[in-house]
């Protein structure tokens, strides 16, 4: 196993009018120009296949008929209906997350993090806040005096023994609660019931050339890499169940990954 030092990792931070956002990053993807301001390295992927994704759409259906979303507007119906029943039906079960949430660690109940949907445009992917407030500070303690956790977050971006997150935040995690408030992401046509990973923008270079293909569907709450032993899976792996969704697109295989990811969810074991 290679050693991965904290001189591997940076902390960048952007505002954009309404406030700051920090982020540690794989110091591979952070870099500064000639000015001295940093770059990602992640961004310039996601406008490096987005450019690709709009010269074949150029090719195959002219840069003024874009094709949709892989399923189309059926499966958008099906999104939003379903999305919309499930949360007049969840809704005083999300009051009493909230409310707990808001209870024991005080602070904000929602975390907005910037995900890369359809098309590449940036979104904010709605979550529970399952961490301390003071995550980003955590994270690079805990990275920059454990070598073996440094290495875990470069190959794969998570850990399995994460600091950072709470008592409460550890249950909803198991049990996928946390990811409730995508429902509304569903709703704004952000998101799908099934669909590739909602992944940020840095996480892009892994899928190399095939990143064009990811921005053809719309990330899902659930999805092949749910079903298929999500926290086992490698980085690889999961990118292969995301090209092989795309790729394999029906709706009948939507509704058999919905069915199987309620078994998944209750094996707490593979929660991620």
């Amino acid at each position: 196993m290679s050693v991965v030092s904290p001189r591997d990792f940076s902390v960048i931070s952007r505002s954009d009018g309404g406030g700051s956002e920090a982020r540690l990053l794989p110091a591979t993807l952070a870099r500064t120009d000639e000015r001295g301001r940093v770059e990602v390295e992640g961004e310039a992927s996601v406008t490096r296949a987005r450019r690709r994704l709009w010269a074949l759409y150029s090719i195959n259906a002219g840069p003024e008929r874009a094709p949709p979303p892989v399923g189309g507007r059926f499966k958008r119906v099906f999104d939003a209906f379903v999305a919309f029943t499930a949360l007049i039906l969840l809704a005083p079960l999300l009051l009493v997350l909230a409310g707990a949430i808001k209870l024991t660690t005080g602070g904000d109940v929602i975390y907005r993090h910037r995900r890369v949907g359809f098309g590449g445009k940036y979104f904010s992917c709605l979550k529970f806040r399952t961490m301390v407030l003071n995550g980003d500070a955590v994270l690079r303690r805990h990275l920059e005096t454990n070598p073996a956790a440094a290495d875990e977050w470069r190959r794969t971006r998570k850990l399995a023994d994460d600091p950072r997150i709470t008592a409460l935040g550890y249950v909803l995690r198991k049990t996928s609660l946390d990811e409730l408030p995508q429902l509304i992401n569903v709703l704004r046509g952000e998101m799908s019931w099934v669909g590739p990973r909602p992944i940020v923008a840095e996480e892009l270079h892994f899928y190399g050339d095939n990143a064009v293909e990811y921005f053809k569907a719309r990330p899902g709450i659930t999805g092949l890499w749910q079903i298929s032993g999500r926290s086992l899976a490698t980085y690889d792996e999961r990118v292969n169940y995301d090209l092989r969704y795309v790729r394999d697109w029906s709706f009948a295989k939507d509704l058999v990954i919905l069915i199987r990811t309620i078994p998944a969810v209750l094996n707490t074991g593979q929660a991620a």
